[in-house]
């Protein structure tokens, strides 16, 4: 997963929200949050992992990696992902989308070196990503129960099987494990790389972390489920992500 200027967006209105409603640190902690003794514990796990290992990886790899080059990878890695929003474009009877996410594709496949480049872009195919728990939640299934996973994060009954949808349409999956491991990891960082801005965001400003990334989470999941349009949302303004949650996966 990786990093987009919506992401960002979306971690800035999920601040935004809870500041507004003054409740950094006491989000209403028992709604829609059944599990919340277990999922601290498990968000502690992530965090404390994060902190002594991945997170200074990932400022290492900044280090020596010119940022022209982590842009490459990211738009590999985005371009790579294609195959799963398009599979869900339609799975949600998006027929346009759908035309657009292929053309996309092939766009950045072919003039853009195999998806290091992105010149889909520059010609109208912005990128947006779709997802199963997005598919399922278009057609009316309710979020469920939050849910953080070990090593992956916020998740919910809804969204649990959005990850391994994601495993199975990726084309990387198939290919001998001398391949997937090694771009596995170098997607792992880098994308851990991409977030080390929004990261240290929410250290700095979050009374209570883990309540913090459950909402922002939450509002960035339902923004994307109605295509940023969530009904009775009057905090529109705020919330401009789309694509998937990575900005809070290693929570």
């Amino acid at each position: 997963m990786s990093l987009n200027n919506g992401c960002v967006k979306g971690l800035l209105g999920g601040l935004c929200l809870l500041l507004m409603a003054g409740c950094a640190s006491t989000s209403n902690n028992s709604d829609g949050d059944p599990h919340e003794s277990m999922n601290r514990k498990i968000y502690a796990f992530n965090d404390k992992l994060d902190k002594s290992f991945v997170e200074p990886v990932a400022k290492k790899y900044v280090a020596v990696t010119p940022k022209v080059v982590r842009k490459g990878i990211t738009n590999f890695f985005d371009n790579v992902s294609s195959l799963n929003t398009m599979t869900n474009d339609l799975l949600q009877a998006k027929g346009l989308d759908f035309a657009k996410s292929t053309g996309r594709f092939v766009v950045n496949s072919t003039i853009g070196i195999g998806g290091l480049f992105d010149p889909a872009t520059s010609m109208g195919l912005v990128q947006k990503k779709e997802d199963l728990g997005q598919t399922l939640g278009r057609w009316g299934a309710d979020e469920g129960a939050y849910l953080t996973i070990p090593l992956m994060g916020p998740s919910s009954y809804r969204d649990i099987g959005s990850p391994v949808m994601g495993v199975f349409t990726n084309p990387l999956t198939y290919l001998a494990a001398v391949v997937t491991i090694p771009a596995s990891l170098v997607s792992a960082v880098n994308t851990r790389a991409n977030l080390l801005d929004a990261t240290r965001m929410v250290d700095q400003a979050a009374l209570d972390p883990y309540a913090f990334v459950r909402e922002a989470w939450r509002q960035q999941r339902e923004y994307v489920i109605y295509d940023g349009n969530p009904p009775g949302d009057e905090f529109d303004d705020y919330i401009e992500g789309e694509g998937d949650a990575a900005i809070l996966r290693i929570y």
